[in-house]
């Protein structure tokens, strides 16, 4: 067992200071590691034979949850989905814990790789758990086709996408709602328990309206490649915002949405006064292989990005993913809406981990859940990480 004590512990109930932690710490044999107490420190007393960890007063928060990771480290999962397991690795160095690897527009082929690469993680593995991967393409909108390779974009069909399922390993798929065909296999996908997401898309709000009718329950990177929000035409986006039902994914580096749009985009979500649209918010990297990296150039799928530290983009311009880290995406909302750590939490925590069905379970401190946690210091940078009750970065 552990026991962090000396923290100051963000739960779903408010805010502890001066609190600890006792967990069960994962073994290798099917026990995950799992949150046995939570509290002032006086009333949590240290078990005979538990190691402890001493917070120093700092910050501890549920491990972050990146439904939208392209690869990293020089890696591109779409190119070398054995490559995801390396990333996996890195990631706690983020506060991240868990995320959903994303495959880009590619053969067929290469998803049924991605899907077995999932069923071998290394042995003596720690580190973020990929949850299953998240589809991003091939039906998509050519229109809107972003930074995927449009000789491998698709129609919708049932057959294309009969055995993907959380058991087999696909949790997230991206399509484009107003395709023919993409009704029938919304309402396929929802049947199995994938979340469907319209992104990569020209939908009116009729035809996004009839999406999340059939069952679409996310959207991908809001206002990044779908129409302009109008005011005559409200479109994807203005759908998005405007239905309780729907989660909304949006990518806060200052680049793909400007920092006023993520303002009015929290406003409008996690920070109306309306309590049903609190918990839509989902914050998302959609960073690629240059992330952790310097300038340079490196793959997303099957065409070569140039870096510059900045933005990422292919030869025409065009945005290729970003280089934006979970917990700079987590600073990045408090800088541009002046929200606190609380309200902003849930956007990278037990908001996707409540889309995946994992409520309970991830993206929050409470007995029972997994012991996945992250210790932020007074800068919010990530401290330390701990995975199934293991610390599995610390800095120095």
């Amino acid at each position: 067992m552990l026991l962090i004590e000396n923290a100051t512990i963000y739960t779903p109930c408010g805010v502890i200071v001066g609190g600890a932690v006792l967990m069960t710490q994962s073994n290798g044999t099917g026990d995950n590691g799992r949150i046995q107490a939570v509290g002032p420190a006086a009333d949590i007393p240290c078990p005979p034979g538990a190691a402890r960890l001493d917070a120093g007063g700092r910050a501890l928060v549920p491990g972050l949850i990146d439904l939208q990771l392209n690869g990293g480290w020089g890696d591109d999962f779409t190119a070398d989905p054995a490559s995801i397991w390396r990333a996996a690795a890195r990631l706690p160095r983020y506060g991240v814990t868990a995320f959903l690897p994303t495959i880009i527009t590619a053969p067929p082929q290469t998803v049924v790789q991605a899907r077995a690469a999932l069923r071998r993680p290394p042995v003596g593995f720690r580190g973020a758990q990929p949850l299953g991967l998240h589809v991003e393409g091939p039906f998509l909108n050519p229109a809107k086709k972003g930074a995927h390779n449009p000789a491998h974009l698709r129609p919708p069909t049932l057959a294309d996408a009969a055995d993907w399922s959380p058991e087999n390993g696909v949790r997230l798929v991206t399509l484009a709602p107003e395709l023919p065909g993409s009704l029938a296999v919304i309402e396929a996908l929802a049947a199995r328990g994938v979340i469907v997401s319209a992104g990569h898309s020209l939908a009116t709000a009729a035809q996004a309206q009839a999406g999340f009718a059939a069952g679409v329950r996310y959207g991908t990177h809001l206002f990044n490649a779908m129409p302009a929000l109008h005011h005559r035409e409200p479109g994807l986006a203005g759908a998005l915002l405007a239905d309780p039902r729907v989660t909304v994914g949006l990518i806060p580096d200052g680049l793909h949405v400007h920092p006023l749009l993520v303002e009015l985009v929290w406003r409008a979500t996690d920070g109306a006064a309306d309590a049903e649209r609190h918990g839509r918010l989902n914050l998302v990297t959609d960073a690629m292989a240059a992330l952790g990296m310097p300038p340079g150039v490196y793959r997303l799928g099957a065409f070569e990005v140039t870096v510059d530290g900045q933005e990422a983009r292919l030869a025409d311009g065009t945005l290729a993913g970003s280089t934006l880290s979970l917990d700079g995406a987590l600073r990045n909302l408090l800088a541009f809406t002046g929200c606190t750590l609380a309200a902003a939490l849930p956007s990278v925590t037990s908001t996707p981990a409540a889309l995946l069905g994992l409520a309970g379970r991830k993206g929050a401190i409470t007995p029972g859940a997994d012991a996945d946690l992250a210790l932020l210091g007074p800068d919010l940078q990530v401290a330390t990480t701990l995975v199934g009750g293991h610390v599995v970065y610390a800095t120095a």
